[in-house]
């Protein structure tokens, strides 16, 4: 996750925003910079790799100044060299983003027709230029920021400060977090607490929506229709802890929030979105030799293998094995000399998972790792690292580290196809469209959280839940029921929905809730056929589908959540946000502990 740090203060602040970038290591970068304002002047410095880069090049070159921002970046568009560092400048303006500008394409051509010159190949430039060319045109500082967000899609943070204003820092948030730190006679911002905690602990955090003019006596916030809006500040423990719950009041709740964030920043390693294509894998294997692939993982790493199968085998035509690796190590698969193996991991040290890896090494045959801990066991003994770049997730119950693992499976499927011929270059740029939409539709799903806080006080009067679906959302009712077991203590079971008349509908009565995933794609309509059979023997049924499904559902359902309507491959992607919710909200009213549920733990290092 990129890192974002401004301050508008009463000294220096080069140095301290290169301080504060280090306590923002944790998220991962490859590049980081600095700019700040001297004289009416814009200045900065930035550096490939490691912020020990940057702090030589500041020793050699220094910045004054008492206002800057700062940041590490995670690459999304464009390679990680000093050119796309940020921050990025145009005509006076100076930008840092964290996020992916959708339609930075179409902006891009309408600057350029305009003669605005590109020196990256970054979308955060066309920003930068948006916001300039406003100015151009007549407007303020604050009001040529605000026309340039208003034509922005996707999610995104920013931090924006100009050269004729060493008063002002911009702030603006639509998915990644920001927060706002209050000094005496400066004022911070940050992507998270933890960054603002060695200049203060009063913190203001900014919701979806938010922009905010930040002076050295006061910030100002505005929502997008301009309408200035009050945030709580609240007293931030950043200082005490590595990682910052924030304003969220379990771990959880925050790594399910921070999923449109590092949704962007996993699928930009392994799609060019400036390109519209998969990026080429230095693998040891070529997915057009392979007959086939064996998955294997754990608990929700195995969940997520599941649905990858559904994406390899539609997409390239490439048969997959997807098991649980406790099962895989000891039922002596014979796999040839033309398959591979992937194994997931959100620790990289599962003892079953790591135990499967090494039976297909004696096998001989290549190994892929797709964990969250490059350094981890399994990630070192694969022939190659395959990452997720989801942060540290400190709660239990894996939620971002999942929909990762599933942007990995996802690209690698697409790749996949592209190499095999089973996907076309049209198909190809489609396919990467729809999963760089990935993040903004995560982000809309987010806000309707208070719904399903209100379904859950609901389901949390009830002791057993069924969970239905089909395709890729047969996996996903497994994964919604094992999120409600592992923190609420709720039994939950998922189940194919063509298999609800095999034997679980005899458990049907008007005291089983059965939670239905079901967009409305090909097989809808078998699906409401398996919703009427549970509402006509008196089920409860919470139905999470789209505004199409919701009309054409015919049924009475307790509950209809409607998700925007989404493409297909992002499909499992994005309706992991509603059954993670539900799952927390309902474990908050039942009082559980919610990140650290009893007899569990995060990594599971014994047999």
């Amino acid at each position: 996750m990129c890192g974002i740090v401004g301050i508008v203060g009463q000294s220096p602040v080069a140095p301290l925003i290169v301080d504060a970038l280090k306590r923002l290591e944790y998220r991962g970068y490859d590049s980081a910079g600095v700019a700040t304002i001297e004289g009416g002047t814009l200045a900065r410095r930035r550096s490939q790799g490691k912020l020990i880069n940057l702090e030589r090049r500041l020793g050699e070159e220094p910045l004054g100044g008492r206002i800057g921002i700062g940041h590490t970046r995670w690459a999304t568009h464009g390679v990680p060299n000093e050119a796309n560092a940020h921050p990025h400048f145009s005509n006076g303006v100076a930008i840092v983003h964290n996020g992916i500008i959708e339609n930075f394409a179409e902006l891009r051509a309408e600057l350029m027709a305009d003669g605005y010159v590109f020196h990256s190949q970054t979308d955060t430039e066309v920003v930068a230029h948006l916001i300039a060319r406003e100015i151009a045109r007549g407007a303020n500082s604050v009001e040529a920021a605000y026309r340039a967000l208003r034509r922005l899609e996707g999610a995104f943070a920013l931090a924006i400060m100009f050269s004729d204003d060493e008063d002002l820092i911009i702030g603006a948030r639509n998915g990644p977090p920001l927060a706002v730190g209050h000094g005496e006679g400066e004022m911070f911002l940050g992507s998270d607490a933890i960054a603002l905690a060695p200049f203060t602990n009063a913190i203001t955090y900014l919701e979806d929506g938010d922009w905010a003019v930040l002076r050295r006596d006061k910030v100002t916030i505005f929502d997008m229709d301009r309408n200035e809006v009050r945030r709580d500040r609240q007293q931030s423990l950043g200082t005490s802890f590595l990682v910052d719950k924030g304003n969220h009041r379990h771990f959880m709740e925050k790594e399910i929030h921070e999923q449109p964030e590092v949704i962007s920043h996993t699928l930009a390693h392994y799609l060019d979105f400036v390109e519209g294509t998969t990026r080429a894998l230095d693998l040891p294997f070529e997915f057009k030799n392979l007959d086939r692939i064996a998955l294997s993982a754990c608990g929700t790493a195995f969940l997520a293998s599941s649905i990858g199968k559904y994406w390899f085998e539609r997409l390239a035509r490439l048969p997959v094995d997807a098991d649980i690796a406790s099962e895989f190590r000891y039922r002596e698969m014979p796999l040839s000399k033309n398959s591979a193996a992937l194994f997931v991991s959100q620790s990289g040290e599962t003892a079953d998972t790591l135990a499967s890896l090494r039976y297909c090494r004696r096998e001989g045959i290549p190994i892929g790792a797709i964990v969250n801990v490059r350094g981890s066991t399994i990630a070192r003994e694969a022939d190659v690292t395959l990452p997720t770049l989801a942060g540290p997730e400190i709660g239990v119950a894996s939620t971002k580290a999942f929909t990762c693992q599933l942007s990995v499976l996802a690209s690698l499927a697409v790749r996949a196809g592209v190499e095999r011929g089973t996907i076309s270059p049209e198909q190809e740029r489609v396919l990467v469209r729809h999963l760089a939409e990935a993040p903004r539709y995560a982000s809309q799903v987010l806000k309707l959280e208070s719904q399903i806080e209100a379904v859950a006080h609901e389901l949390a009067r009830y002791r057993h839940v069924l969970y239905l679906g089909r395709d890729t959302n047969y996996p996903l009712a497994m994964e919604g029921a094992l999120k409600l077991k592992e923190i609420s203590y709720i039994h939950a079971e998922g189940y194919a929905a063509g298999e609800l008349k095999h034997g679980p509908i005899a458990l049907i009565d008007e005291k089983m809730p059965v939670i239905v995933i079901a967009p409305h794609d090909r097989i809808f309509e078998k699906t409401v056929s398996n919703m009427q059979e549970v509402a006509a023997r008196g089920g409860k049924i919470i139905l999470i589908t789209d505004k199409k499904g919701a009309e054409h559902a015919t049924i009475n359902a307790m509950e209809t959540i409607v998700l925007p309507d989404v493409p297909e491959i992002i499909t499992p992607i994005i309706y992991s946000l509603p059954i993670q919710m539900l799952a927390y909200f309902t474990a908050v009213v039942m009082g559980t502990d919610v990140d650290q549920p009893r007899n569990l733990a995060k990594s599971v290092t014994v047999e």
